[in-house]
């Protein structure tokens, strides 16, 4: 029996992660991403699969970010049938994000139709509601630390990623005529002390291993974020204002809930109102109720009083009147809104409303992309466009490091060292050509690994005749 890969994404790239397992009468898909950022790598989401969807057996996720599962719909809608193997959190999830996904694409065709910003008549969104919702029947969740077969001669086991709520390692064992072989995916891999989730599992032996890379040519800031934020609003505070943060709905906004919680626990900050207004994130930090085994909080959830997501303080707001209302508030208070770039969501009505205000603080909890809202705003230019309109920049604007949901360099070289040897192959995937590279050359200087970084749609055999 043969065994290939074919690198349908995140391959030279940080996104789309789709890789092809073929052995023989059975192929499967690891992750199925979604292409997101630069306009040549969302064109390839229109691309037709390179087989017959209907022909493959099935998916296997790491976790729920849509550059990891949002291309789903489109397979499904070419024809997919087979189950869509996940942790149980990532199921859950991964319904919350794909109906998103589903919504902004119809939204964002919708737009493109009536400004006639498509070289398309009549353009059609990549997938929609529909779409996104035929996926829900496939989905087949399993639980941590158990194997499952998904072939007579395939068991797979999921372990802790860290990284966001129901994230894993994936472990395939491939019995074949002769031998058994191990292929591990990290998936994408959290840090080593996240206050809410697991850190990554250490997995001893692999024949074949893919690594990620994203950040693998940068370590962390070692700026202490709970400190740096508690800062930031002690400012704005003292200065009559409320405090505005853009942040990701999933994994970012319930670390920044745990360290607001933290911060007022410990008397840093003022017992005041905290607005969480992002239907998205009330759901995914409601997921954190339902699986306590997948992540650190559970003793805290169970004791009243120390409930992060869940206290006087926090107020839910799903409904948009309620939303508009905070445009008028005045006073301290903290407002946590998405989208984490300022590109879209209700966060934007917020910064068009506050952020002429010098009383005001806006707080970015994350890396700003080249060409986002965010990134402009961090770089301190004095006028942002909102709906169209030139808003003043008056609010003071602060940048929080160290609350990545990523390993870092020393972290990915950590979970490395885990391996009692070295694989017999590995493959440097999930990042940009730099990350890759660097990550490539600290494996080989300090474990003495050789790694390949492959490129987009390259096929490689990884055992003949097993």
């Amino acid at each position: 029996m043969d065994v290939t890969v074919k690198f349908l994404g995140g391959a030279g790239s940080v996104t789309g992660s789709k890789y092809l397992i073929d052995i023989g009468e059975f192929e499967f898909l690891v992750d199925c991403g979604l292409f997101q950022g630069r306009r040549e790598l969302r064109e390839r989401n229109w691309d037709k699969f390179p087989m017959p969807a209907d022909q493959m057996e099935a998916v296997l996720l790491t976790h729920a970010h849509l550059d990891h599962i949002g291309y789903l719909p489109r397979l499904v809608k070419q024809g997919f049938r087979g189950p869509i193997y996940c942790t149980e959190a990532t199921a859950e999830l991964a319904k919350i994000l794909l109906l998103d996904s589903g919504k902004l694409q119809e939204e964002e065709a919708e737009y493109a139709r009536k400004k006639g910003f498509s070289r398309h008549d009549d353009p059609q969104p990549l997938y929609g509601i529909e779409d996104a919702e035929a996926v829900f029947p496939l989905l087949e969740p399993r639980p941590f630390e158990i194997p499952f077969d998904i072939h007579p001669n395939i068991t797979v086991t999921y372990y802790h990623a860290g990284h966001i709520l129901g994230a894993a390692i994936t472990k395939i064992k491939i019995k074949g005529e002769q031998q058994e072989k191990k292929l591990v995916f990290s998936g994408d891999l959290g840090r080593y002390h996240d206050p809410l989730l697991y850190p990554p599992t250490r997995i001893p032996r692999a024949d074949i291993l893919w690594i990620e890379s994203t950040y693998g040519d940068r370590k962390a800031s070692p700026m202490n974020p709970e400190l740096e934020l508690g800062l930031a609003i002690r400012e704005t505070f003292d200065r009559g204002g409320l405090v505005i943060i853009p942040s990701f709905a999933v994994g970012r906004t319930q670390l920044v809930l745990y360290y607001l919680f933290q911060l007022m626990k410990k008397g840093k900050i003022p017992k005041i109102p905290i607005y969480l207004d992002s239907p998205m994130a009330i759901e995914a930090t409601n997921l954190y109720n339902d699986f306590h085994q997948d992540h650190q909080l559970s003793a805290s959830l169970e004791e009243k009083g120390n409930h992060p997501f869940n206290h006087d303080q926090l107020h839910y707001y799903r409904k948009q009147e309620q939303s508009r209302a905070l445009n008028e508030f005045r006073g301290n208070a903290i407002i946590v809104s998405a989208s984490g770039m300022a590109t879209g969501g209700r966060v934007l009505h917020h910064l068009f409303h506050h952020l002429p205000h010098e009383r005001n603080g806006v707080v970015f909890v994350g890396f700003q992309a080249e060409g986002t809202r965010g990134r402009r705003l961090v770089e301190g230019e004095k006028y942002i466009t909102i709906y169209g309109n030139q808003v003043p920049v008056n609010a003071k604007v602060y940048q929080i490091d160290g609350l990545s949901a990523h390993a870092d360099q020393d972290e990915l070289l950590e979970w490395a060292e885990g391996f009692c040897e070295s694989p017999k192959m590995t493959f440097i995937i999930h990042g940009e050509e730099n990350s890759a590279a660097a990550l490539a050359e600290k494996l080989e200087n300090e474990l003495g690994w050789k790694s390949i970084i492959p490129n987009y749609l390259e096929s490689v055999v990884l055992f003949e005749g097993i």
